[in-house]
């Protein structure tokens, strides 16, 4: 069987069980009363269901389970199938710290910790930044650097994802248009492995969006996001940052420099105000685009094209033939929905 219809078996088989389970998980959520009340920090107005993320964990697994099965896997060379086990362990164990805060409200510190433990298990099991490319420099190994850098990373993609789920379809969104980059780029650079696990997120996280875009019927809650930025964080680290070379260092990077970007000026400036990083408030992208009179929706699209913009640059940067040409295209949207959010706030004065 040709390696891409494994990589499209399981991007229609995540899709196909995300939409067929989240109805009912919908259903238990409001059976057990485990929804999400509205408050100050809180866009919606009405209780929501917050276990989505079961959908989307169980959607991943069983693409992923199935294409194994069907020999998805084979030949891969123990170190890089010993990486993938690490990829889809360390991505469950997210979910459930998730699952847990969802169900528990685990206090901050907790769930730090527990997400420090298991990052530092994904380390031990391949999942693991090893070395950086500098250019005029070549290759230089981290050694001992490797495990912190790489907690670091994995646990802050967790919460720069989990940070960026304030609206109806925004985490699931960018998520899945970052999947679909790193599917691309990863089959590309001939990381067929990787991109069958992006391909799964992808299926998974655009499915989801029939039911969480605006007006949301379900939210994926922390362990969807933890789930989804956990993942995302270990393909880029199989996929790319373990191929020596300086462009593939950077890419990860690149594609999700959006939640990246979110979650560093949004640190900086509590801290620059005397706050705790970790404390709430309404200083993320999404609220400020809210304030200036954008609409939800299209508070959403804008920050869905500059994903695509981004992810565009990605490919252009990796020397994907028509990376280039996806660029172009996906600066011209960028530019239409930038005007067109630049008009409604004017309106809006």
């Amino acid at each position: 069987m040709p390696v891409q219809i494994y990589h499209l078996i399981a991007f229609l088989i995540a899709a196909v069980v995300v939409l067929w389970t989240t109805p009912d998980v919908r259903n238990i959520g409001i059976k057990s009363g485990q929804v999400d009340k509205p408050g100050d920090r809180k866009v919606h107005q009405h209780p929501m269901v917050r276990l989505g993320g079961v959908s989307i964990f169980i959607g991943t697994m069983m693409a992923l389970i199935t294409v194994w099965w069907l020999g998805g896997f084979a030949n891969l060379p123990p170190e890089k199938e010993w990486q993938i086990w690490g990829v889809i362990l360390g991505g469950s164990g997210f979910f459930l710290i998730g699952l847990a805060d969802d169900l528990l409200s685990l206090s901050p510190f907790i769930r730090l910790v527990m997400q420090v433990i298991v990052a530092a298990g994904a380390w031990k099991a391949g999942v693991s930044i090893d070395f950086v490319t500098i250019p005029t420099m070549g290759i230089v190994h981290l050694e001992w650097l490797s495990l912190p850098i790489t907690v670091i990373w994995l646990v802050g993609m967790v919460n720069a994802i989990n940070w960026i789920d304030g609206l109806d379809g925004l985490a699931a969104g960018v998520s899945g248009i970052a999947a679909v980059v790193m599917l691309v780029v990863a089959l590309f650079m001939k990381q067929p492995a990787a991109a069958l696990i992006a391909a799964a997120l992808a299926g998974a996280s655009l499915g989801f969006l029939r039911y969480n875009f605006n007006p949301a019927q379900i939210f994926m809650g922390d362990g969807g996001s933890y789930f989804m930025g956990f993942t995302l964080a270990a393909v880029s680290i199989v996929g790319l940052v373990k191929i020596p070379a300086f462009t593939a260092v950077l890419l990860p990077y690149v594609i999700l420099a959006v939640p990246i970007f979110d979650m560093s000026a949004v640190i900086l400036l509590r801290l620059r105000q005397g706050k705790s990083p970790f404390q709430a408030d309404k200083r993320h992208l999404h609220h400020r685009l809210l304030s200036v009179g954008l609409s939800h929706r299209w508070a959403v699209l804008f920050i869905y094209s500059l994903t695509l913009w981004v992810g565009s640059l990605a490919m252009a940067i990796a020397g994907i033939p028509s990376g280039v040409i996806y660029a172009c295209a996906a600066t011209s949207l960028l530019s239409y929905t930038s005007w067109k959010v630049w008009r409604r706030a004017k309106i809006r004065e």
